[in-house]
């Protein structure tokens, strides 16, 4: 499932551009939610949506700022870190960090 905090159609898009379209069982928009992340009410619409608790999720994002809301939330996060920046420090710390999606598939793998 992905969520957006944008327009779903551009959502669509850019999982088309990355050739990963059909990876994704499902696309939500926050436009749904009570309200956008990085607030909690938008990841509590996540697992309602997948009828999960958010505890049984996990969300992949390259935003700190979605990562640091995310885990206030609940959920474990797994940060993809394309530029090799360094995190900022006043986020919450991200449980998983790698470089691009096939080294995160392979982390949790290992796991």
């Amino acid at each position: 499932m992905a969520l957006t905090n944008g327009a779903i159609s551009v959502a669509e898009s850019l999982l088309g551009r990355g050739g990963i379209p059909d990876e994704f069982s499902r696309l939500h928009s926050v436009q749904d939610a009570p309200r956008w992340k990085p607030a909690r009410e938008a990841y509590d619409y996540a697992a309602r949506e997948t009828g999960q608790t958010v505890d049984r999720l996990l969300l992949v994002a390259v935003h700190p700022w979605d990562i640091h809301g995310a885990n206030a939330a609940g959920l474990k996060t797994a940060w993809i870190n394309r530029t090799g920046a360094f995190y900022p420090s006043y986020f919450t710390a991200p449980d998983i960090e790698a470089e691009e999606l096939v080294a995160l598939a392979g982390k949790l793998a290992e796991s």
